[in-house]
């Protein structure tokens, strides 16, 4: 993960998940060969970089279920 000072100078194109409801969401754009994630309700806050390598691992996790939410 590097610091969002690794953001092009042109507007990167932002994705959401089409499973998002709620407004609870991230957005994700594909940057200087990795992937830029920031809070789709505050897309000002701050923005984290993953290598490819780091985003294809949280990909996995995220579907075995690693970071479900049980209530």
């Amino acid at each position: 993960m590097k610091p969002s000072d690794e953001l092009p100078a042109t507007e990167p194109e932002w994705r959401i998940s089409s499973r998002c409801s709620g407004g609870n969401c991230v957005q994700f754009a594909e940057v200087n060969g990795g992937i830029a994630v920031r809070d789709s309700k505050n897309p000002g806050a701050g923005t984290l970089f993953y290598s490819p390598q780091e985003w294809r691992a949280f990909l996995t996790a995220a579907k075995a279920g690693a970071y479900d939410v049980t209530r």
